[in-house]
């Protein structure tokens, strides 16, 4: 198996990284159509505030998964899965490496404090970190390991073209293009919140 292809870690890592990158998109996308649709009364502080716990969770799993990963690969003694982490951290893929780390570790302590999860321009700026830094993980498990496997022939540097620059940018114009067309068509907000908002305001007038 390709060296970093075969951890045990990988099915709650994986669902981690999903539940953490999940959720910073979603603040991505909240917390501008909040200010756009002028709906705070609907989507709330403390709506946002839930969600940058739930990536806290999320995180430090993912953050585990980090640690893990490079304490069996070399407590294991497989001489292919250590240098596969070397590589990682010190072979030409260190920039990305070191990047992710930043952006999925670092950046994310900053949301233990409640004045940070509060301020909403901030949490939009540490929701997309968190997205490009997951966009790396999944980038560098991808690459580094088929980089250097077991036949010393086929090691090669995986570098982006204009194809692959083009293929990313459309899909993420795609994705925005699709969240727009269903706030356009659906209602982004349910009537059922809508009433419940206008009976409270109504009870407390």
């Amino acid at each position: 198996i390709t060296p970093g292809f075969h951890s045990t870690i990988f099915p709650p890592y994986f669902v981690a990284g999903a539940l953490l990158s999940g959720f910073a998109m979603v603040l991505t996308i909240a917390i501008p159509l909040r200010w756009a649709f002028a709906v705070e009364d609907l989507i709330t502080p403390r709506h946002m505030d839930n969600a940058a716990k739930l990536m806290i969770a999320a995180g430090m799993v993912v953050i585990y998964g980090y640690t893990s990963e490079a304490f069996f690969s070399w407590y294991s003694g497989e001489p292919y899965e250590s240098a596969m982490m070397v590589q990682r951290a010190v072979g030409p893929y260190a920039p990305l490496f070191w990047t992710m780390l930043f952006c999925n570790c670092a950046v994310l302590q900053l949301l233990w404090f409640r004045r940070v999860r509060s301020n909403m321009p901030l949490l939009f700026s540490i929701a997309l970190i968190i997205n490009i830094g997951m966009w790396l993980e999944r980038y560098i498990i991808v690459v580094t390991g088929p980089s250097r496997d077991y036949l010393p022939s086929s090691w090669g540097e995986q570098s982006l073209t204009w194809l692959d620059f083009g293929i990313l940018l459309g899909s993420i114009g795609t994705f925005f293009a699709l969240v727009f067309l269903f706030i356009r068509i659906l209602p982004a907000i349910t009537i059922f919140e809508v009433e419940e908002l206008a009976e409270q305001k109504g009870g407390a007038a």
